[in-house]
């Protein structure tokens, strides 16, 4: 073939496929700068709603992606190519991946709702997921806590969504919930003015709301009492621990027993036959 010739059917398909080749490139073109375009409104609407950075940066890059597949898909379609056979394909292959990853798509989606609604904030801490902890880091997929003896628990937001969440960080004040028993034969009311007492006097126990002491059953082998006292948030491990010792060397000072669960064996001798 002479080179006269291949200019010539080179000229012919330039002609005939030109126009679609630059609708194409310009199809190509200005979707990249559009889809530049959405990825950053999106982020700036996103963060001028306060929502967490992580979630910020997914969704805008999620929506850079599919701004740019809609482009290549018309850019195809513009050379004409069947783009309905190639839709498909891609619905179908997403289909597949979103089965696939059924259990990621859960906990992603738990994880947005997490960062919308925002239950608990890191440093909370908080029992989720059948953990307790404090919350290190909410992130898409998972959270991250760290428990009291410092081990690092990685929990699927799915399952932290998934049942109850209780925050013990959320509140300022909590109640302490403490009982006692005394022995039945020790002075009941002389065990609650001391109890009144040692809260009184504790420079952590809030008195607004009041604490509670009250006699809450007649147990197998003691008398109980319920010890109530109010408590800021951030006290309230210091003070359970010091209140127990405080109580127990008060009782001992005044000869107030806490008594133990105790059993009587009676042994009897054998009949003579």
């Amino acid at each position: 073939m002479h080179l006269d010739s291949i200019v010539e059917i080179f000229q012919q398909s330039l002609i005939a496929w030109g126009p679609q080749i630059v609708g194409a490139f310009a199809i190509l073109l200005i979707g990249w700068f559009g889809s530049r375009f959405v990825r950053s409104l999106v982020r700036r609407s996103l963060t001028r709603a306060s929502v967490d950075q992580t979630l910020v940066r997914f969704i805008s890059s999620m929506a850079y992606v599919v701004g740019m597949a809609l482009v290549v898909i018309a850019a195809l379609g513009r050379l004409g190519v069947n783009t309905t056979s190639f839709a498909a394909v891609i619905a179908a292959a997403g289909l597949a991946i979103g089965l696939a990853f059924q259990g990621t798509l859960s906990n992603f989606a738990a994880g947005v709702l997490l960062i919308v609604f925002r239950p608990f904030k890191v440093g909370d801490y908080v029992e989720a997921g059948g953990v307790s902890g404090s919350v290190d880091a909410v992130q898409i997929f998972t959270t991250v806590l760290n428990t009291p003896d410092n081990r690092r628990v990685v929990v699927g937001n799915a399952a932290v969504m998934g049942g109850p969440i209780t925050n013990y960080s959320v509140n300022d004040t909590r109640r302490l919930d403490m009982v006692f028993g005394i022995a039945y034969d020790d002075d009941i009311r002389k065990a609650s003015r001391l109890l009144k007492g040692i809260l009184a006097d504790h420079e952590s126990v809030l008195t607004e709301p009041e604490s509670t002491v009250a006699v809450l059953e007649l147990a197998d082998s003691s008398v109980n009492f319920a010890v109530r006292p109010w408590v800021k948030t951030a006290d309230y491990g210091t003070v359970r621990f010091d209140l127990t010792e405080r109580i127990k060397v008060a009782f001992d000072a005044e000869g107030i027993s806490i008594p133990f669960p105790q059993q009587d064996v009676h042994l009897q001798a054998p009949s003579a036959a």
